[in-house]
């Protein structure tokens, strides 16, 4: 997920855990506890992002495919980094110092935070289509929810929110109320969002907003609510458009079997959905992968209707009738030529530990889940340029993604 979402939920957490403590009957010491366990919440759900300073291990894009969400998005370095993370505050922040040091509720609390922080930064990563492998050396395959978009104005509109109106001072709040708001406005306007989902966010701001009349820790509450009843409805929603998916391309690749169907989100919209597929004809020797885009309510959003920034246009114009689902990209494959290159290839051995959708095209390897087919994005790989260039080392040993091409 995006840093804005985890700074959000590591905020919420810290405000959560602070209004479970008893009160101070000192004003003073009460302000201090809340701003470390706020600083504490903000900064562990931020921590395991510090692995960018490993790229350059690695020349681009490997550095960035392989060691970003590496050993720091891991439940096992998450240990060293809840250290790291209280040192620097017991090192650098003097009033952290003293309720680590003599108050061991308030110690227990920050220690939690930050547990809780570096945990929910694993989990909200899991939720997308990018993937985390959180149970690394014991098991380092990719697991991947395919359940939100990386950017989700929910996050932003339901946490965000609830934490604004927790700012002193009614201009300061409500200046944060409407930038948060300004937002999604600005992203429906760019075509990143469609008009009924930019309803569904001030809805959800509006049911926070009557929450906060109750006062006490009513929109916060209704906010995680909120966000928890979104990645159920997207759970639902993954699941029908899962089984749409593989009854068409059961119909257009008769014989073929589905090794991966990656699903990605589009923002604060349970409707569509881009898509990829991955087959593989073991007879032929052959495999295949496609892209598409989903509606699983083409009466309400045809899928010519869903955001094409986020999957490429459509193939065909729309039809007179409402149509569910539009292919725009096809693109095979030689088994044996994919492993022989695996093997000969030092680079696409290494990058093959990431990609998910491998596309090999003109000499240059991509994963064709970030982006329109023919654009190259982060993940792309021009391996016969390279072809002179040292093997690289420093290489995690993720398990690939596509080890069941790569297999017998």
């Amino acid at each position: 997920m995006d840093n804005l979402t985890h700074s959000l939920v590591g905020l919420a957490l810290g405000e959560l855990v602070e209004r479970a403590l008893p009160a101070y009957p000192d004003p003073q010491r009460g302000r201090t506890r809340r701003r470390v366990l706020l600083a504490t919440g903000a900064l562990a759900s931020n921590f395991p992002d510090l692995d960018l300073v490993l790229t350059p291990l690695l020349a681009p894009p490997l550095g960035y495919l392989l060691h970003h969400r590496g050993h720091t998005h891991t439940l096992l370095f998450a240990l060293p980094q809840i250290v790291l993370l209280l040192g620097l505050m017991w090192l650098l922040w003097p009033g952290a110092r003293r309720l680590l040091q003599g108050d061991r509720t308030a110690r227990n609390a920050i220690l939690a935070t930050a547990g809780l922080g570096m945990v929910l930064h694993l989990s909200f990563d899991f939720l997308n289509v990018y993937g985390v492998h959180p149970f690394h050396p014991l098991d380092s395959r990719w697991l991947y929810g395919d359940l939100v978009f990386i950017v989700e104005p929910v996050f932003w509109t339901a946490l965000g929110v609830a934490l604004a109106l927790r700012v002193p001072g009614r201009m300061l709040r409500w200046l944060f109320v409407a930038l948060l708001l300004a937002a999604p406005v600005a992203f429906t306007a760019l075509g990143f969002l469609q008009w009924g989902s930019l309803a569904g966010l001030l809805l959800v701001a509006g049911a926070i907003g009557l929450a906060s009349r109750r006062g006490g820790s009513g929109p916060l509450v209704a906010a995680i609510v909120a966000c928890i009843a979104f990645v159920a409805v997207q759970g639902v929603a993954g699941h029908l458009a899962r089984e749409q998916i593989r009854s068409v391309l059961a119909q257009a690749e008769p014989g073929s079997r589905v090794l991966d169907l990656p699903l990605s989100a589009m923002p604060s919209n349970p409707l569509c959905w881009s898509f990829a597929t991955v087959t593989a004809d073991r007879g032929a020797g052959t495999y295949a992968l496609r892209l598409g885009v989903l509606s699983l309510a083409p009466g309400v959003t045809d899928v010519h209707a869903c955001p094409a920034r986020f999957a490429g246009a459509p193939a065909a114009a729309p039809a007179a009738a409402p149509a569910a689902l539009a292919w725009t990209y096809r693109e095979s494959g030689n088994l044996d030529g994919l492993r022989t290159l695996q093997q000969t290839d030092c680079r696409i051995d290494a990058w093959l530990r990431f990609a998910r959708v491998p596309s090999l095209i003109d000499g240059k390897a991509t994963d064709i889940r970030f982006s329109e087919p023919g654009v190259d994005n982060f993940s792309t790989l021009p391996y016969t340029a390279l072809a002179n260039q040292p093997c690289p080392g420093s290489v995690p040993q993720w398990e690939r993604p596509r080890d069941d091409l790569l297999g017998d």
